[in-house]
C-alpha cells in the first residue's frame, strides 16, 4: 500500500500511473476517485494488496471543502463553466442550514462524476452532451462542521459515507441560501483508516527514485494496514494451512462477530495472511488471502 497525497490537476488515475512507473509494479490500482481539482488522500494498492482495495472504497473519507457561494458552474465545482451567478444573502443561521444536511440525506449524482451507467463513466457521457436521469442514492454525513466564513465563502469539515458526492453538497447547500454554489477547493483528510499525516507527495517520491528501489519500498505500508482498525487474530501454523485452504477454524479468544485481521505465527514475525470473518458458531471463515510468493 501506499498512501499519496494527489496533487491538482491529475485525475486519480493519472497519478495511479506515475506511481505505478515509478515503482515498475506490474499491478496496481487506486481506491476512490478524487476529482483533479482535489488534494489529499489517495490509497494506492499494488500486486496482492488489490485484493483488498474493496475495504477502503466502501470506507468513509473526511474532506476539507472550500464552498464559493453567489456562482454556479456546469460542473459544480471551479473547474466547470460559470452558467449563473447571484448575489449572495446575509446568511443569519448558517447552523441551521448545516444541520439540514447532517445524518441520512439523498443525492442526485452529478453529471460530472465517476459513476458509470451502463460501463460509461457519467462525465464522458456530459462531455459528449449526453445527460441520462440518475437515480436518487441515500448517503450519510456523519460529521459537518463550519471552520470559516466569510461573505461568499464557507470552509467546511466533512466525515461522510462512500459514495457522498460533495459538489453535490456544496450545491444543495447553495440552492437552501438561495445563491447556488460550487466547490473551488476540496481536500480528503482521511480515507478509511489512513489519513493525511501520512501520506507522500508526488514529488518526494520522485526525489526518492534518485536514491533507489530500496527508498522507495521504505515509504510503502504493509497491506494489513489497509484494514487496521479491524481485531487481530494470530493462528498456529497448522491452523494457518486450513485457513489458506479455504476453511473455517475455531481460534480460542478471537471476537464473536465481524471481520478480522488474521496472522500467521511465524519464527522472527506476524505474518498478514488475509481477513476473515467470524461465523454464527464462532470459527473464522476466510474472506480474502495473500497469496505468498
Amino acid at each position: 500500500m501506499l498512501l499519496l497525497d494527489k496533487p491538482a490537476g491529475l485525475t486519480s488515475n493519472g497519478a495511479l500511473q506515475e506511481v505505478k512507473k515509478l515503482f515498475s509494479a506490474a499491478k496496481a490500482g487506486h481506491t476512490g476517485s478524487l476529482d483533479p481539482l482535489a488534494t489529499g488522500v489517495l490509497p494506492l494498492c499494488f500486486g496482492e494488496a488489490t485484493k483488498f482495495s474493496q475495504f477502503l472504497l466502501e470506507a468513509n473519507k473526511r474532506y476539507i471543502a472550500t464552498i464559493t457561494l453567489g456562482v454556479s458552474t456546469k460542473t459544480g465545482d471551479a473547474d466547470g463553466e460559470v452558467v449563473a451567478e447571484a448575489e449572495v444573502p446575509q446568511i443569519q443561521d448558517i447552523e441551521s442550514i448545516l444541520a439540514q444536511f447532517r445524518g441520512p440525506i439523498t443525492q442526485i449524482p452529478s453529471m460530472y462524476s465517476a459513476l458509470k451507467v451502463g460501463g460509461t463513466p457519467l462525465y464522458k457521457l456530459a462531455r459528449a452532451g449526453i445527460e441520462v436521469e440518475r437515480k436518487e442514492r441515500e448517503v450519510t454525513i456523519y460529521e459537518l462542521e463550519l471552520l470559516e466564513q466569510t461573505d461568499t465563502e464557507l470552509v467546511l469539515d466533512i466525515l461522510c459515507s462512500k459514495g457522498t458526492y460533495i459538489r453535490t453538497l456544496a450545491e444543495d447547500i447553495g440552492e437552501v441560501i438561495g445563491c447556488g454554489a460550487h466547490v473551488s477547493r476540496l481536500r480528503r483528510t482521511k480515507s478509511g483508516p489512513y489519513v493525511i499525516e501520512e501520506t507522500i507527495t508526488l514529488d518526494r517520491l520522485e526525489r526518492l527514485r534518485d536514491d533507489g528501489y530500496d527508498a522507495l519500498d521504505a515509504v510503502l505500508l504493509p497491506i494489513s494496514s489497509a484494514v487496521k482498525q479491524w481485531p487481530s487474530i494470530e493462528l498456529t501454523e497448522i491452523t494457518a494451512s486450513y485457513f489458506r485452504q479455504g476453511q473455517p477454524v475455531q481460534v480460542a479468544s478471537s471476537p464473536t462477530n465481524g471481520w478480522v485481521r488474521v496472522f500467521a505465527e511465524a519464527a522472527k514475525d506476524k505474518n498478514f495472511i488475509g481477513v476473515g470473518e467470524i461465523l454464527d458458531d464462532g470459527k473464522v471463515a476466510p474472506r480474502r488471502l495473500v497469496v505468498a510468493h
